[in-house]
């Protein structure tokens, strides 16, 4: 079971893992032993997440949100499948922490009158530097 916070806690039978060979640095035991991590989370269908929730935490999965409501992470950070393990799920916990946040309200402001003065300004003196590229008459 992994442990979010008071209220939320996300079953094993929830998450799936699966373990591949990884890349990267490691010597001959990257060929030998599948130490990267693919841990995926049936996010959509979830009962443990709330609604609001999911919505947010599939904004902020982006790309690794599949089409069938799924959480796609993967891990080959180390050379340790136990330790690629720890990391993904932490990552995981990360992303549903940050997801439980809801976001601020944007308080509506209106510009001040020294900064419309000085928008109007300056697009007054660009106005008049653009002006003077036209065509210059030869004296006579």
């Amino acid at each position: 079971m992994l442990r979010i916070n008071d209220d939320i806690s996300i079953q094993d039978w929830e998450l799936s893992e699966s373990f591949m060979r990884a890349s990267g640095p490691g010597g001959q035991n990257v060929n030998k032993v599948s130490s990267a991590v693919e841990l995926r989370f049936e996010a959509a269908t979830s009962p443990s997440i709330p609604t609001p929730v999911k919505n947010r935490l599939r904004r902020l999965a982006g790309r690794r949100w599949t089409t069938e409501g799924a959480l796609v992470l993967q891990c080959d950070e180390t050379r340790s499948q136990v330790r690629n393990r720890e990391i993904i799920r932490e990552r995981l916990k990360d992303l549903i922490t940050a997801a439980l946040k809801p976001p601020k309200r944007r308080i509506a402001t209106r510009p001040t009158l020294g900064s419309k003065k000085r928008r109007l300004k300056a697009k007054k003196t660009r106005g008049e530097v653009k002006s003077l590229r036209g065509r210059v008459d030869p004296p006579e």
